[in-house]
C-alpha cells in the first residue's frame, strides 16, 4: 500500500466496529494480536469452528492495520477464515508452496520498491492454482483489466470492503460459465500481446515459454543459431523485453507497458 492511497479502515474504524458488533451478537470472543510472519494465524481462532465448508484465506498486504481489521471483519462470516499473512512478494510466494488456503485478498500495490501486487498474483498462480481476489484503494480500468489478464477471479476496491464476503464466496465457488469467460478473456489478452509476432516469431516463443533452450529450439525447427538468435532478438523487440525469460514472465503477468518501457497503458 503507499502513503499517497485512501487509507482503510483501522482496527478502530468502521469496519473493525461493524465485525465487533456482529461478533458479540453472535457470542464472539475477544481476538489475538496481528502476526506478521506467513503461515502463522493471523489472530488466533479463541474456539471458532473451522470446518470443511470453511474458505481459508491468504491476506498479502503490507499495512498491519488493514490486516487486522478486515481479519475481524472477514471472521465475523461463519465460512470465512484467515489462514495466514503476507506481508510482501516473497512471503506470499513462501505462503504458497507450505500454506494451506482457498482464495487469496492481494492488495494491487505493495510499498515503494516492490513488485506490484498483479506481478505477484501470476508468480503465485504459476505455483498453485487459487482464486486471487484483487484489492485497490482507487478504481482504475487499466489495472482491472492487467488483473484479470494475470488470472485474478475477481476485482473490490477497498471502500467496499463490505463486498468483499460475497466476492471470496463467488471466487471460489465460480459457475462454470464465468470461469470459462475468465478464461477466454485471458485468451484474447494472451493473443493480443502476441499479435506482433510473425506465425515463425510465434512458434519459437511458445517453445521458448515452454522452457527450451535456445540449442532445443534450434534442433527441434531446424535453424540454425544465427537465424535463431535473430529471430529471439526480434521477439524480444517486439514484446519490449530485454530477455526471454522477462517476455515470458510479463506475458504471464499481463504487463502491458510500451516497449520502450513507458507507462502502462
Amino acid at each position: 500500500m503507499r502513503d499517497s492511497e485512501a487509507r482503510p479502515p483501522s482496527t478502530g474504524g468502521e469496519a473493525a466496529e461493524e465485525a465487533r458488533e456482529r461478533e458479540s451478537g453472535n457470542g464472539g470472543a475477544d481476538r489475538g494480536e496481528c502476526r506478521g510472519e506467513y503461515g502463522r494465524a493471523v489472530r488466533e481462532p479463541d474456539g471458532k469452528r473451522h470446518d470443511a465448508a470453511s474458505i481459508r484465506l491468504l491476506i498479502v498486504e503490507d499495512d498491519p492495520e488493514w490486516v487486522r481489521s478486515m481479519t475481524l471483519y472477514l471472521e465475523a462470516e461463519p465460512d470465512l477464515v484467515v489462514a495466514g499473512w503476507a506481508a510482501g512478494p516473497e512471503q506470499a510466494l513462501d505462503a504458497a508452496r507450505s500454506l494451506d488456503f482457498d482464495a487469496v485478498l492481494m492488495d494491487i500495490q505493495l510499498g515503494d520498491g516492490m513488485r506490484d501486487g498483479i506481478a505477484v498474483a501470476a508468480d503465485l498462480l504459476e505455483l498453485r492454482e487459487v482464486p486471487i481476489v484483487m484489492l485497490t484503494s482507487v478504481g482504475d480500468e487499466a489495472m482491472m483489466t492487467r488483473s484479470f489478464g494475470a488470472g485474478a477471479a475477481s476485482y473490490v476496491e477497498k471502500s467496499r470492503y463490505a463486498d468483499l464476503p460475497a466476492a471470496i464466496r463467488d471466487a471460489v465457488r465460480r459457475p462454470a460459465p464465468m470461469q470459462a469467460l475468465l478464461k477466454e478473456f485471458r485468451r484474447l489478452k494472451r493473443e493480443e500481446r502476441l499479435q506482433p509476432l510473425t506465425p515463425a516469431e510465434r512458434e519459437v516463443f511458445e517453445l521458448i515459454e515452454d522452457g527450451r533452450t535456445q540449442a532445443e529450439i534450434g534442433r527441434k525447427l531446424f535453424k540454425s543459431e544465427s537465424t535463431l538468435k535473430n529471430q529471439v532478438n526480434r521477439i524480444l523487440k517486439k514484446l519490449g523485453a530485454s530477455s526471454s525469460r522477462e517476455a515470458v514472465r510479463r506475458l504471464r503477468r499481463g504487463d502491458d507497458r510500451e516497449p520502450d518501457g513507458g507507462k502502462q497503458r
